[in-house]
């Protein structure tokens, strides 16, 4: 059993959270906390295997308390929960800063509670299942003649986790992640997902090079647009333009605009998966991979824990391969290295 501890001031979120997780057979919420002071001495006590941390709290408030969990012998992982705010974007940073595992948006009203559920669960298995992972020393990064585009929304981050994770570290493509995300929190996506990846993963800056065996996580409040750039081996590379052209699919940065600007540029060089979400962006860009000779694959429904921008691929018809979640990872390194020894 993995043992939760939930640590939140608001009765509601605490109720909310035991609820999510009391159906989880492997998961026992042994205790909730109403502030840092309470946690700390429950941690103590209880010895639960992850935390659910909230982070302004009277008293004491969630950085502190990771402060003082870093001069413990043992701690647990942490899932911090935040809110749609500014502020919490910049505490969320901090609090991976100072030893959080992960994070997530706290739920704001009973609508929005039954569908991170699933999400909340994934997270917490993660913590206890993921291996660690020790990066590779790579003096240099060429410029990435394929590409790999992935793209989701809703129930995403989870899954990110496992994907990136099985990632071989010698991947000889460049990876560029969408994933629908309020401003000011993929930067501690991209912190997140870089402890778990081989793969050196970073927020994308506009200018960015495509590099081999690197991991970009686009900017919340840009379209990533992919924009060539002419090689000396008669080839286009890749550089990423930050682009501020309107919502798209009411979201920027917009799945369909990363795809369809990458296919233009490395055409039956490019790799494309979609992951859960909802509405319909991706489809038209994963037809636009598709249509530039490019490979194409969805996750398996099973695995999502909402399927509109896959079944918004399926639709047009261009989706190459439907696999489960566990086996895309070697999905995406089958096709990345058929590409490079057919040398398309």
């Amino acid at each position: 059993m993995i043992r939760v501890l939930i640590v939140d001031d608001s009765l509601f979120i605490r109720t909310i959270l035991r609820d999510l997780l009391k159906d989880s057979p492997d998961i026992e919420v042994v205790g909730t906390a109403v502030n840092g002071i309470d946690a700390l001495e429950k941690i103590s006590d209880l010895k639960p295997d992850v935390v659910t941390l909230d982070i302004e709290m009277p008293r004491m408030n969630g950085l502190e308390v990771l402060a003082a969990l870093q001069k413990a012998s043992a701690k647990p992982k942490v899932i911090v929960l935040s809110t749609l705010t500014s502020r919490q974007a910049d505490m969320t940073h901090r609090a991976l800063r100072l030893g959080a595992d992960d994070f997530m948006l706290k739920p704001r009203d009973v609508p929005n509670v039954r569908g991170v559920e699933k999400e909340l669960v994934q997270k917490i298995r993660n913590l206890v299942a993921l291996p660690t992972i020790v990066k590779p020393t790579v003096t240099r990064r060429n410029e990435a003649n394929i590409i790999v585009l992935i793209g989701s929304s809703a129930g995403g981050p989870p899954m990110l986790d496992t994907l990136l994770s099985a990632l071989p570290p010698d991947l000889p493509a460049a990876v560029v992640v969408t994933q629908h995300m309020p401003e000011g929190f993929t930067a501690s996506l991209a912190e997140r997902l870089n402890r778990v990846s081989a793969l050196p993963v970073k927020e994308t800056g506009s200018g960015d090079s495509l590099k081999t065996g690197a991991v970009l996580i686009s900017k919340a409040g840009f379209h990533t647009v992919i924009s060539g750039v002419a090689a000396g081996d008669g080839r286009n590379h890749g550089r990423i333009i930050h682009s501020t052209a309107p919502h798209l699919h009411a979201v920027r940065p917009a799945v369909d605009k990363t795809f369809a600007s990458a296919a233009r540029v490395f055409g039956p060089r490019t790799v494309s998966v979609i992951l859960s979400g909802m509405g319909n962006d991706g489809g038209e860009g994963m037809l636009a991979v598709k249509t530039a000779g490019g490979k194409t694959m969805v996750c398996a429904e099973e695995d999502c824990l909402v399927y509109g921008m896959a079944r918004s691929a399926l639709t047009r018809n261009c989706v190459d391969q439907v696999v489960p979640l566990r086996n895309i990872a070697r999905e995406i390194a089958r096709a990345v290295g058929q590409l490079e020894v057919n040398d398309v």
